[in-house]
């Protein structure tokens, strides 16, 4: 099999994703894609009409993110019509990952030679829930056979049932916030940003927007559990709250804690991001400079109600396709949907949490749901340079029991 190299990265600032108040909510998530496939361009030189296609991630492909929002950055980018066609795909927050793994397929495959893949989430413009239908697309005969709810009560859900404080998930944030401050103030991120800039030209975002880096866990603990409220919520033609339905499952659980809030769970942003991918020979007849192999990628099932702990069995698959034990990773990206997620990976697969989300993760820096896995990939390859270090894993959660993994190393 053909080995598929990352010539590089590039991603947006992360906006704030609330309307008129976050600095990229004034940007059309068309013209964000456009402006970072134009950036990983002038970064690395290619021709435009090389690329035989852009795989992007869109979580909430409805209204501004209708249509076929790769191909329309494409367009927006304005490269000639001629050039890449584009491909939208949907695996919920493991999007912009799988963009990136389907990207590196296709090369692999020996079917291309220079590949795109990444993701766009505007969630200020189109928020959460937009494409309406929920987890089960409102099929009666689906939620009776796995009654589906919130992910919010299944990260609940899983704290109880792995015994997680409240106190535990508040100082994991707190981390995340810190070291993301680290990662600020020493300029970690800065291979990979470039500023965004609105119709006229002028700049409206050039670093992240959402960190908080003087978040302590004493100031966490002030904060309202977000998911209690729902968690008690009846549906119209059910008799069983949404707590009671996910019990339902797992009736060895009394009752759910809710120990999530705002502040130990991901933020809501704006963002995009793009993965340059190419064949060797590509690379070598057009003078371009690898900086990374993907090594192997995998997804994985777990069992949909609890919904967010299929990160272990994936990443597992997936050392075992690259040949590999944890003990042969230098770092880990495990997506911080909610504070219990990367925490139950850390116990599942006993990692040392000094090599884990070093530079802070979603908590801290923001989840734009369809990009967020191709920024992984470009931060723990930023990191891997840093440190002179050699191999990463990036593993995410995903909606309805997924979990998807990339090992990458350095060339």
């Amino acid at each position: 099999m053909a080995e598929a190299w990352i010539i590089d990265a590039v991603r947006t600032p992360r906006g704030r994703g609330k309307a008129e108040v976050g600095a990229l909510s004034s940007v059309h998530p068309q013209q964000l894609l456009g402006q970072t496939l134009n950036a990983l361009q002038e970064r690395v030189g290619f021709d435009p009409a090389d690329v035989e296609d852009v795989v992007a991630g869109c979580v909430s492909a409805v209204g501004e993110q209708a249509a076929c929002i790769a191909r329309n950055g494409v367009l927006a980018a304005g490269w000639d019509a001629r050039s890449a066609s584009g491909v939208t795909l949907n695996r919920f927050c493991g999007s912009g990952q799988q963009a990136v793994n389907f990207s590196a397929m296709g090369v692999m495959a020996g079917m291309q030679d220079l590949v795109i893949g990444g993701g766009v989430e505007s969630m200020s413009r189109v928020p959460m829930g937009s494409a309406g239908g929920g987890l089960d697309g409102k099929d009666p005969q689906l939620s009776a056979q796995h009654p589906l709810v919130p992910q919010g009560i299944s990260a609940d859900l899983i704290a109880t049932r792995e015994g997680f404080s409240r106190r535990r998930l508040d100082e994991f944030a707190a981390q995340s916030q810190q070291r993301c401050g680290v990662a600020k103030e020493e300029q970690r991120f800065s291979r990979s940003l470039f500023p965004v800039v609105d119709a006229e030209g002028k700049v409206v975002l050039a670093e992240d927007e959402h960190p908080r880096p003087g978040t302590t866990a004493d100031s966490l603990a002030k904060l309202p559990a977000s998911f209690e409220g729902l968690g008690a919520y009846v549906q119209k033609g059910d008799d069983r709250s949404l707590d009671a339905k996910a019990l339902s499952v797992y009736p060895e659980v009394e009752e759910i804690q809710h120990l999530h809030t705002a502040g130990n769970s991901s933020g809501i942003v704006d963002g995009a991001a793009a993965v340059l991918v190419a064949s060797p020979e590509y690379a070598k007849a057009h003078g371009l400079e690898p900086r990374a192999r993907i090594v192997a990628t995998a997804t994985a099932a777990d069992e949909p109600v609890i919904m967010l702990t299929a990160p272990t069995p994936a990443s597992k698959r997936c050392l075992e396709k690259a040949g590999m034990t944890v003990a042969d990773i230098d770092l880990f990206e495990i997506n911080e949907a909610f504070a219990a997620i990367p925490l139950k990976v850390v116990r599942d697969l006993d990692l040392d949490e000094e090599r884990v989300n070093v530079n802070g993760g979603a908590i801290s820096l923001g989840h734009p749901l369809g990009a967020t896995g191709a920024m992984l990939i470009g931060t723990i390859l930023d990191e891997l340079e840093r440190r002179d270090a050699t191999t990463g894993l990036v593993t995410m959660c995903i909606g309805g029991g997924m979990g998807i993994a990339t090992v990458v190393e350095r060339v």
